[in-house]
């Protein structure tokens, strides 16, 4: 185990930190409020602390999937501690449990809260609310490695360990490229949100906080009712970009070589055929809730974008529709976005591959000697990204079912348990009855609290970075 070399990176952590601060720093000075003292306190410890940590350069640069991800849960958790500090020192959340909760699901583009009004909060603070999900979309490894050389070309490691999905490429021979490619991309699609969105008759603090929360499919609000006080146009531009940023950002890439044939892949046409279907059965189970159909469309396909591309915003109460709305909500949220995407969830890839391993077994049943393979748009998938699909699906399930029991010693309702738990390890916020979308999670114990932090920091690194921590063989040398 390379201990130098995961001191050093986790100090650059530490000073980006302090650099992210910066913005609800400018905030806080742009609207005189004083909160913006407590970033000022918070980024000057985080960025003496990150200093200490580098001054001495490793000289043993090798890093490998050990030591990757080991690099990434650690950064993770180091990244919230130090983003959630500014809650406690301004006062507007005084409880550090409850402060690390908001922080963690702002960086895991969760939304969930504990807040139970939002409004009345300094501008800074609620800048800072947002402007974590725009930070931890994309994922703070992968920004710092478009900036700066970490680990002399070994970092796939980290990059394999942080990114979405059952594999991970390189889109160009150099790492620190592909990082720039992705964050210049990702970049570009919030701009054109911000400006979209101040055409739509916002200020530009509400048009940067909501591009922001889209942009990293989070789903913190500035207005208690989230988006519903919104006009038709925001949602309907909220909405759109909600799909965009559910995609695999390489298919953007591979538009702009104009290779469409690889862009429309399997998985992106799997995924807004799903959201298509979805829509369509939501808008008729609820055409008679509203006054148009037109209406109903525009909710429902908002809600299903929502929570399929896991943000979490909300413009109506979705837990007062009826059951088969209801249910398509919550396998929505199992299903998730897109590998390579900023939203949570399975991830429509894997969901793909689980169907095609499970038909390959079915047809192996009924001719044994048969040899068939596991293949996605014409290309064989590699037995060891099926294994790890699979080992993955028995680890969520045992996390998931765990959580639950868990949350059950709150002696609060299964529904709640339940969906508290999809909403938080799919990253997605609310979820149904005492964590609908007009509720929050601040009546869950501090122990119920710790197990949801984790919950939310695992599901945003695909579980095993998170896992390995508490492995014996992670930590010997």
């Amino acid at each position: 185990m390379n201990y130098r070399m995961i001191k050093y990176i986790l100090g650059w952590i530490m000073i980006f930190a302090a650099i992210f601060m910066a913005v609800p720093l400018i905030t806080a000075v742009v609207y005189g409020e004083k909160a913006g003292w407590s970033f000022l306190i918070s980024a000057a410890v985080s960025a003496a602390l990150g200093g200490l940590l580098i001054i001495r350069r490793p000289e043993n640069k090798v890093l490998y999937a050990r030591e990757g991800f080991v690099i990434v849960s650690l950064s993770w958790i180091l990244l919230s501690l130090c983003g959630s500090l500014p809650f406690v020192i301004s006062g507007a959340i005084p409880n550090y449990i409850d402060a690390l909760f908001e922080t963690v699901s702002g960086f895991t583009t969760t939304g969930a809260s504990i807040l139970t009004e939002v409004e009345s909060l300094p501008k800074c603070i609620l800048m800072w609310r947002s402007f974590s999900h725009w930070v931890g979309g994309m994922g703070v490894l992968v920004f710092i490695m478009a900036f700066v050389q970490l680990s002399g070309g070994q970092n796939m490691h980290i990059m394999k360990a942080e990114s979405p999905g059952p594999s991970v490429s390189k889109l160009v021979p150099r790492v620190k490229t592909t990082a720039l490619i992705l964050y210049s991309i990702y970049f570009v699609l919030t701009l054109i949100e911000f400006v979209l969105l101040l055409f739509g008759g916002l200020s530009v603090f509400e048009a940067a906080n909501t591009a922001f929360a889209t942009a990293g499919t989070g789903g913190f609000g500035i207005r208690n009712d989230s988006m519903g006080s919104f006009s038709p146009y925001v949602q309907i531009v909220v909405t759109v970009f909600m799909l965009l940023f559910s995609i695999n950002f390489s298919s953007y890439y591979l538009i702009l070589l104009r290779n469409f044939k690889d862009a429309f892949n399997c998985e992106v046409r799997w995924f807004l055929v799903i959201v298509a279907v979805v829509i369509t059965l939501i808008t008729c189970n609820i055409a008679d809730m509203f006054n148009t159909v037109g209406e109903a469309l525009r909710h429902s396909a908002f809600t299903v974008a929502s929570l399929i591309s896991t943000t979490g915003f909300s413009t109506v109460d979705f837990d007062k529709w009826p059951e088969l709305s209801r249910n398509l909500l919550v396998m929505v949220m199992f299903v998730g976005a897109c590998a390579g995407s900023t939203g949570g969830g399975i991830k429509v890839s894997r969901i793909i591959i689980l169907f095609k391993s499970m038909g390959k077994e079915l047809e192996n049943l009924i001719h044994p000697k048969q040899v068939k393979k596991v293949t996605i748009d014409n290309r064989l998938v590699e037995h060891e990204v099926v294994r790890s699909v699979n080992v993955y699906m028995v680890a969520y399930v045992m996390l998931y079912v765990f959580s639950v029991i868990a949350l059950s010693f709150d002696n609060h309702g299964f529904t709640t348990n339940f969906t508290a738990v999809a909403a938080t390890i799919n990253n997605i916020g609310p979820g149904l009855e005492m964590v609908g979308p007009t509720c929050n999670f601040s009546f869950f114990s501090p122990f119920s609290k710790i197990v949801l932090i984790f919950d939310m920091l695992a599901g945003r690194l695909e579980l095993f970075p998170m896992l390995l921590l508490f492995t014996p063989a992670t930590w010997k040398k």
